[in-house]
């Protein structure tokens, strides 16, 4: 298990990976004349890595065979971001795509802690917590929109 130091800074790490990981592939996307193709290539080389990694540190896929099946809905999520941030990115920018991807996270991820949704640890959204969102979405508008002068 990792710090809470070490923990943040890995997901600071993953943060700084999402705008890289749609202008990338929103240039393959281009590059190919499909967003779709793209996305496949990007899965394909995701699932490779994946799969090395889970050699490498002795992973096994022990337990998948009973999760509920909703839990493999992740997939589906993910391969929506993929081929969405994929198609709009090179029209709408990858900042625009991004800033409203980042807006989503902040109401969702409230919304799960708050619930504490799919055995995430509950963190009630209390009037503090919501007026961080509200100045971190702020700040996100800012930067994006307001910020363009």
């Amino acid at each position: 298990m990792t710090t809470a130091p070490a923990s943040a800074l890995i997901m600071l790490a993953a943060g700084v990976g999402i705008p890289v990981l749609a202008a990338l592939n929103a240039a393959l996307g281009v590059r190919m004349g499909s967003p779709v193709a793209a996305g496949l290539i990007l899965f394909l080389v995701a699932l490779l890595t994946t799969a090395v990694t889970l050699i490498v540190t002795g992973g096994s896929l022990r337990g998948a065979e009973g999760a509920p099946p909703h839990l493999f809905l992740a997939g589906c999520l993910v391969a929506f971001y993929v081929l969405t941030i994929t198609w709009i990115a090179p029209t709408f920018g990858v900042g625009n795509a991004v800033f409203f991807v980042l807006i989503g996270q902040l109401l969702s991820a409230a919304l799960i802690d708050h619930f504490g949704l799919f055995g995430a640890r509950l963190s009630p959204l209390t009037p503090v917590r919501s007026l961080g969102i509200a100045v971190m979405m702020a700040g996100v508008f800012l930067t994006q929109i307001a910020g363009r002068g």
